[in-house]
């Protein structure tokens, strides 16, 4: 009769046993399913951006011809015709004005008659002369007379001469009425119309060569030195993704009073057909040789008795630390020059707390 009540203790005994053994088999179960399913930890990155350690600097310019020329008449006159108009392709040797040649072949043609006159002349002394020399070979003449003769050739020689110049002078003269275009280029300015007197050397048609293009910009006293010393590019508005290889040319002595700037003139040794006078460029100015450094925020830095390092995150979230060459620090942020590379995932926040054998997960922001 004792043994029933024993029994039931004992069954009862073994049920809690194993409710027990049941219920710390189901808590490791979920421990293992919850570490297997718990996310990583959260971190923040940024990417590595290497860069010029002085940055870039841009300044808007205009290309314009390295040479133009003011075109004028070689002679004064009268406007007969002018052939070009503004924005029009000229080449060697084309007519760009022409002048009245009345009065230049009046002047020529009087050269000739004064030269034909001076060739009769000194024909005759010099006949002259040839006859007082015999004569005096023989005796028959004196001194006074021979040397009357010579003079009178040698003056009749000279008259011949400026007779054949000024023939030639009148020549030119009359060539220059037509006003020629000296080099393949356009036309900027016309400053003259038919019927208008001009004097020699004024300005009568201005032309842009082709020969040679350049971006002409205004350069802060601050980047002269990087304008004489460094790098430049140059860009068109129209072709913005195209650069073009710069030179400096030229560079004002004086700075402007009103702009505390000095023009600068670059050539463009690359310039074809599409860049065109008049056109808007962006002249970039960089330092020769300068060194790439990246910039990160000072949190990212990880320094705890060794060489300063950094957290760098895969697409795994494994996380790896590697020592980095610091060149400076910055307010707020550290300037390294080397080991890591271009475009890596760098921890930015946090890095004390990290451990390389642990998971993260990257976010965009801390504030969840």
């Amino acid at each position: 009769m004792v043994i029933r009540p024993i029994l039931s203790s004992y069954s009862r005994f073994l049920a809690g046993m194993s409710l027990a053994v049941l219920a710390i088999a189901l808590t490791g179960c979920n421990e293992k399913v919850a570490e297997k399913a718990a996310p990583g930890r959260p971190v923040l990155v940024a990417a590595v951006r290497y860069e010029a350690e002085s940055p870039e600097r841009s300044f808007v310019g205009t290309i314009k011809p390295r040479i133009e020329t003011d075109m004028g008449f070689r002679v004064p006159g009268k406007v007969a015709k002018r052939l070009v108009e503004v924005g029009q392709t000229v080449d060697v040797g084309q007519p760009l004005a022409t002048l009245d040649e009345v009065d230049l072949k009046l002047q020529a043609e009087q050269a000739e008659a004064e030269f034909r006159a001076a060739t009769g002349v000194l024909a005759q002394a010099t006949a002259s002369e040839q006859r007082a020399k015999d004569l005096r070979a023989k005796g028959w003449t004196t001194d006074a007379q021979m040397d009357q003769s010579r003079a009178a050739a040698d003056e009749a020689r000279a008259r011949f001469n400026r007779a054949e110049r000024s023939v030639e002078l009148t020549r030119n003269s009359l060539s220059y009425a037509t006003l020629m275009a000296d080099s393949r280029g356009v036309v900027t300015a016309t400053l003259i119309d038919a019927g208008q007197v001009v004097a020699a050397g004024q300005t009568a048609v201005r032309v842009a060569r082709f020969a040679e293009k350049e971006a002409v910009v205004s350069i802060p006293e601050t980047l002269v030195g990087r304008a004489k010393e460094g790098t430049a590019s140059v860009s068109l508005w129209s072709e913005p993704n195209r650069k073009y290889a710069a030179k400096l040319r030229e560079i004002a002595p004086t700075a402007d009073p009103a702009t505390r700037t000095y023009l600068a003139k670059f050539s463009l040794p690359g310039a074809g057909e599409s860049v065109s006078l008049g056109m808007t460029a962006t002249l970039t100015l960089a330092d020769p040789a300068t060194e790439r450094v990246a910039k990160l925020p000072l949190s990212a830095l990880y320094s705890q008795g060794g060489d300063p390092s950094l957290y760098i995150v895969d697409d795994k979230g494994d996380v790896t630390l590697k020592p980095v060459t610091v060149k400076s620090y910055e307010s707020g942020n550290v300037v390294i020059s080397g080991g890591v590379d271009e475009g890596s995932k760098v921890v930015v926040l946090g890095v004390q707390k990290l451990d390389p054998a642990q998971k993260v997960r990257v976010v965009s922001s801390l504030s969840f």
